[in-house]
């Protein structure tokens, strides 16, 4: 199995954080003691600018979950388009070609879902099938990419896509002004990204899914996720995130490897989700990595803040564009969360 294409897609509208952070405390000065404290928990997000599905003044005309959730369908099936046809074109492939198509998000609800509506619109083929995919977060494009693997081993003459498109923005919740939500929306951006997986009988090239690994820390409930009201989401985001990765991802690492024979030196590359500062911070300690080891992830967190389930799919992006290991070198490319879980991908190139 091999990831031989990526392409992502952003909405046209693009912010510096401090013009997001401005426009969130006029709207929340009446709610809050101190607006000053947002301008705190923003500029800790490591974020520099962000695209928005909205232009930044008509989010307070979004008054319901339903309004939010319309906008979120319609943005995903342009945005989620461009991702696959940037992804597929310059493969030579079409539309039509694609024998699967996972689709994953945790930003809005549909049914038909995304990728069904994607059939018509875009003219894949009636016959492919469809891995819609909620509730997995940020680590559902490593996830994805897993079980797109799983997909192309079982027909290895095929094409695999994964979809994933989050609207972060849509989310935000205007009367929440706990430190959470502040944190949520200083921190996330919107986007899609996908990626294509080929089995080994076709003839095309790229890093090789040599193994992958799911894994599940029990009791982690309640670390990060969505508590569902009539309002929308509302996120779930615990300071025990880190700790969480600290005390866990390096030994996972080290065992997922070593069933391959390998140890973490052996590693050239890392290709790692976005999740803030604090979760950078915990893998590059866990990891006891070099600096600049993440620095494609520190960028792509600057440029466009984390996209869910897209972050790690762009990180791949600009690998494959830029960034290829030599032949023969390994890559890990892994993506944490809410269960509280992660998943891990060896590529070698």
């Amino acid at each position: 199995m091999r990831i031989i294409g990526a392409g992502s897609a952003f909405p046209g509208n693009r912010y510096e954080q401090q013009e997001i952070t401005a426009a969130l405390k006029e709207a929340w000065q009446s709610q809050m003691d101190n607006p000053e404290v947002l301008d705190r928990l923003h500029s800790r997000c490591g974020v520099e600018r962000r695209h928005l599905v909205l232009p930044l003044e008509a989010y307070d005309r979004v008054t319901t979950w339903g309004q939010a959730n319309d906008l979120w369908i319609e943005a995903a099936q342009t945005l989620g388009r461009d991702a696959i046809c940037r992804a597929i074109t310059p493969l030579g492939l079409a539309p039509r070609d694609i024998d699967a198509l996972f689709f994953t998000s945790v930003t809005g609800v549909a049914s038909p879902s995304i990728d069904a509506r994607l059939v018509n619109r875009m003219g894949l083929s009636p016959n492919i099938k469809r891995i819609p995919m909620f509730g997995l977060g940020c680590v559902a494009g490593a996830a994805g990419l897993a079980r797109a693997a799983d997909y192309v081993r079982a027909f290895p003459d095929q094409i695999a896509v994964l979809l994933a498109v989050e609207l972060c923005s849509l989310t935000w919740q205007r009367d929440d002004i706990s430190v959470a939500n502040m944190i949520s929306t200083g921190l996330f951006g919107d986007g899609a990204a996908a990626a294509v997986v080929a089995g080994r009988d076709t003839d095309f090239a790229g890093p090789e899914i040599l193994a992958t690994k799911s894994v599940f820390y029990p009791g982690s409930e309640d670390v990060m996720g969505w508590n569902i009201s009539e309002t929308g989401f509302h996120i779930v985001l615990s300071p025990d995130v880190p700790k969480v990765i600290r005390e866990n991802l390096g030994g996972d690492i080290d065992g997922f490897l070593a069933g391959s024979g390998l140890r973490r030196s052996d590693v050239t590359s890392w290709i790692i989700h976005t999740g803030g500062p604090k979760v950078l911070e915990a893998v590059e300690d866990s990891l006891d990595l070099p600096p600049d080891a993440l620095k494609l992830s520190w960028e792509c967190l600057r440029q466009m803040g984390n996209l869910s389930s897209a972050s790690v799919l762009v990180v791949l992006q600009e690998v494959l564009a830029h960034h290829r290991g030599k032949p023969g070198t390994y890559s890990i490319l892994a993506a944490m969360g809410p269960g509280f879980c992660s998943e891990l991908l060896l590529l070698r190139w």
